[in-house]
């Protein structure tokens, strides 16, 4: 089954421990290309967050966008996705379909020209910011609450200019509503669930789920586990009340998995790394059509990337 990820931090991984290889089984890597083959993973978007330990600047971001080519495209199984029709090239048999984000745009520091040296180099994706406030916008735990900058509304323009698509799933409330009036092409969260269920500021409300399906984008249901239930240990049921609850406000159409494997230390029961992809799909299949379960799985992704990525 055709299976897309819209959000993993394992170049955020790299960075901090040198040495890491996608192709090598390490204890403290959940993605791997093992995994991603076994888990029938045939899209995987890669984000580009700056650990701490990194000092927020162009130089950091640029260092982790090398990477992604060094330590990500360098393996024969993984081929990047620029444009729509590379999702085609990206689906033989055997191999992944690599697509890069911006997990936050501190680094860029407000230079749009560094913005557009990314776009070069393969970025596609880019949310402005992570939970905190910078230089865009203020994030989803920022306590003000804040909306766009002026420099921020400046880099939605941008984005859009160059069809970087935008994602939602860090910002603040506020962010999140000016992004919707500005933007005119789609937009996507990449790893959020629904508030109503777990009330997280990194959830979605009902209202926002509901504009992402009007403007025919998708939401990227993911397995942080704090995300899913307060009662954890998280488990694939929990996945399927988020799924449930998502299609009944926007409809199957719009959701897509986003798992953030590699950027959290705690797991869904039976499901800690894309190679267990496979137990996530069979539990939607005894619930749903195979129909749908394809489109949750990676279908409904593919058609968003499809329609709104550059031919």
């Amino acid at each position: 089954m055709y299976t897309a990820d819209l959000h993993c931090d394992v170049i955020s991984k790299m960075l901090q421990h040198p040495g890491l290889s996608l192709l090598q089984p390490d204890d403290r890597l959940d993605v791997t290309v093992e995994r991603l083959k076994e888990g029938g993973v045939a899209l995987q978007v890669f984000a580009l967050y700056l650990p701490d330990s990194l000092p927020k600047n162009p130089e950091s971001v640029f260092r982790a966008a090398e990477l992604y080519w060094s330590g990500v495209l360098s393996h024969p199984e993984l081929r990047p996705v620029t444009r729509s029709s590379d999702l085609d090239t990206a689906a033989f048999p055997g191999k992944i379909g690599a697509l890069l984000s911006l997990e936050g745009a501190d680094g860029l520091q407000g230079n749009l020209w560094a913005l557009r040296l990314l776009h070069r180099l393969g970025l596609r994706l880019l949310g402005p910011t992570w939970n905190h406030a910078n230089w865009a916008c203020d994030g989803a735990t920022e306590p003000r609450g804040g909306g766009l900058t002026k420099a921020g509304k400046q880099l939605v323009a941008e984005c859009e200019a160059l069809g970087i698509l935008l994602d939602v799933s860090h910002l603040s409330d506020r962010g999140f509503w000016d992004l919707a009036d500005l933007a005119s092409r789609p937009f996507f969260a990449s790893h959020s669930n629904a508030r109503a269920l777990t009330s997280q500021a990194r959830n979605l409300t009902d209202e926002q789920i509901r504009a992402l399906a009007a403007v025919d984008g998708i939401m990227g249901v993911t397995f942080v586990p704090w995300f899913l239930t307060a009662q954890e240990p998280a488990r694939i049921d929990d996945i399927l009340r988020h799924v449930e609850y998502v299609c009944s406000l926007a409809g199957a159409r719009h959701v897509a998995f986003g798992s953030d494997f590699d950027g959290v230390e705690r797991h869904v029961r039976g499901l800690a790394n894309p190679g267990q992809y496979p137990a996530l799909a069979n539990a939607l299949l005894k619930r749903y059509p195979e129909e749908q379960v394809r489109g949750f799985m990676g279908g409904n992704a593919r058609r968003f990337f499809a329609k709104n990525l550059p031919n």
